[in-house]
């Protein structure tokens, strides 16, 4: 990401305070991911974004992962969509006609998947080490 896009979100998290700028940089970081996992050379659903954003923060934060959601002003999955349609409308990113937040409205629960879930994996990891 150039200097251009950290401009554009300091300016959009004075504007609406609600998210850290991290969480602008992460979405980015995830949409990127998100494209390299379903093979998508541009474009990928909300639903498919939602899930290389879950991926990607169990990778990178593993069980800090509420704690730095919570940092950043993000409880639930709608809020991932108030980003990125914060950034279709700060031109950050584009949309297709047919992207809604609607798509990302209770996609997962947090407690469920990034704590729970974090530790079944855990588990089975360590099980596989024995």
């Amino acid at each position: 990401m150039d200097q251009q896009f950290y401009d554009k979100v300091e300016q959009v998290c004075e504007q609406d305070p609600r998210y850290k700028a991290g969480a602008y940089e992460f979405v980015m970081e995830a949409l990127n991911y998100s494209q390299r996992r379903f093979k998508k050379e541009r474009h990928v659903t909300g639903d498919q974004l939602l899930s290389g954003i879950k991926e990607l923060t169990v990778k990178k934060f593993g069980p800090l992962a509420l704690n730095v959601l919570h940092h950043w002003g993000v409880k639930n999955t709608e809020d991932f969509g108030n980003i990125v349609f914060i950034m279709v409308q700060h031109q950050l990113l584009a949309k297709q006609q047919d992207d809604t937040l609607d798509s990302f409205r209770n996609g997962y629960n947090f407690e469920e998947v990034f704590h729970k879930g974090y530790r079944r994996q855990l588990e089975r990891e360590i099980g596989r080490i024995r």
